[in-house]
């Protein structure tokens, strides 16, 4: 097949061309070329802009195309516009917050309420107010130009080898330094499912091969515990000092902790309302997930592969944590 990926040289978008091409699929590149301008993979570069410059676009054809770079309606109302006479399949790569708030523990499947934006002209989509609501606006874009040809995966918290964001690659290196480790809550606590970009991408392939339509959530599997996590990172890492501090909620927000970039995977339990993501209906439909252990050993190799000077996007800074730990071990929070 002839695949467009809109996107395509960072993270989700990397890991999908590179399981397009181990399955013998040629892979166009669109994208601006600024966050890698020579990936090192055998796809074709076409350079452009999704917002004003889609002439590389023009005149040409593709089996399918997959979107990763959409979050503003009328960006992605221009390039579906152009491209649904142009190609076959589309895949919309989506978010699973586009779901409302939901009861705590309540199972959340395709069918769970979705989040509205009264204004589809509004372009702030890093507001995470709006980002959901947009990003479904976005779907109905694609949705509404090519019935019947539209494959959205509405994907979870994404992890692995090139993430940008270290939301989870902060644990792997954290235990791997040893000493106390500031964890939150306590170790049963289940998280928010992730999954591994490769088994996401791979889904995602073979996905449009077989001509997939319809919405579906990719995420991992339900119940992972904070708990297991560390213990995983711990053996994997090879450090047997670490050990773990439970800091309740109430101490967290007191001291300003912030959830997902300050303590990745910390979500208040008030607010997780995605701790029960259903991903059934995509295992059903093929999705495989890796063993943790192997995406927190990759993970680490990848992390150990960066230049000493990147700044980690998220995590406790060290002086920090400690500062936390002493604070928590005075007497008046002896959790005893």
């Amino acid at each position: 097949m002839n695949i467009l990926i809109l996107g395509g040289t960072r993270f989700v978008g990397r890991h999908l061309a590179e399981a397009a091409l181990v399955r013998g699929h040629r892979v166009s590149l669109f994208n601006r070329g600024t966050s890698d301008p020579h990936p090192a993979i055998d796809a074709e570069s076409l350079r452009g802009d999704r917002d004003g410059n889609l002439a590389a676009l023009r005149g040409r054809s593709w089996d399918a195309v997959i979107d990763t770079s959409g979050y503003v309606p009328r960006v992605v109302r221009a390039s579906a516009d152009l491209l649904a006479p142009r190609v076959g399949h589309y895949t919309f790569i989506s978010t699973v917050s586009v779901y409302g708030p939901v009861t705590p523990g309540s199972l959340v499947d395709e069918r769970a309420p979705l989040q509205t934006v009264d204004d589809d002209t509004r372009e702030d989509y890093l507001d995470p107010e709006v980002y959901g609501g947009l990003k479904r606006l976005c779907e109905r874009a694609v949705e509404a130009r090519m019935p019947d040809r539209v494959l959205i995966p509405r994907l979870s918290l994404v992890v692995g080898p090139l993430d940008p964001t270290d939301r989870f690659t902060y644990w792997p290196t954290r235990v791997a330094r040893g000493g106390a480790v500031l964890a939150f809550d306590r170790p049963d606590r289940p998280i928010v499912p992730f999954i591994d970009a490769r088994d996401a991408a791979r889904w995602i392939v073979a996905g449009l091969e077989a001509g997939r339509t319809g919405v579906f959530n990719v995420g991992g599997k339900t119940g992972v515990t904070i708990g297991e996590v560390l213990e995983t990172c711990r053996i994997v890492g090879g450090a047997p000092d670490a050990s773990w501090v439970w800091v309740n909620e109430a101490f967290l927000a007191q001291h300003g902790v912030g959830p997902w970039l300050e303590l990745p995977l910390w979500v208040p339990r008030e607010r997780d309302s995605l701790a029960g993501l259903d991903s059934s209906k995509a295992v059903g439909a093929g999705l495989e997930r890796r063993p943790l252990a192997e995406t927190v050993r990759d993970l680490l190799t990848w992390d150990r592969s960066r230049p000493a000077s990147v700044t980690r996007r998220a995590g406790l800074a060290a002086d920090r944590e400690a500062a936390l730990l002493e604070q928590w071990r005075l007497p008046r929070n002896d959790p005893r």
